[in-house]
């Protein structure tokens, strides 16, 4: 499995989609965000109700989408994530 990465205004976002098999939505949406020094987060998860998804490629993408929201909030207000 290939994880989904992209860059947004400077900082590496990557997916980091965990399995809970056995369940009806196995998915729990995550990120990883790398700024322009290097330093990267520690694993940023969704909002609980947000969370568990039942598709692999929805949750790397909401995932992808909260990492984005994450680094807007931290450029426009100043906000940190670590």
């Amino acid at each position: 499995m290939s994880a989904l990465t992209c860059t947004h205004r400077d900082h590496t976002i990557h997916a980091s989609v965990m399995e809970h098999p056995g369940l009806p939505t196995p998915w729990a949406g995550g990120c990883q965000i790398t700024d322009p020094n290097g330093n990267t987060s520690k694993r940023q998860t969704l909002p609980v109700d947000y969370a568990f998804m039942d598709d692999l490629n929805k949750a790397q993408h909401a995932s992808i989408a909260h990492g984005k929201w994450l680094v807007d909030q931290k450029l426009d207000h100043g906000r940190n994530w670590h």
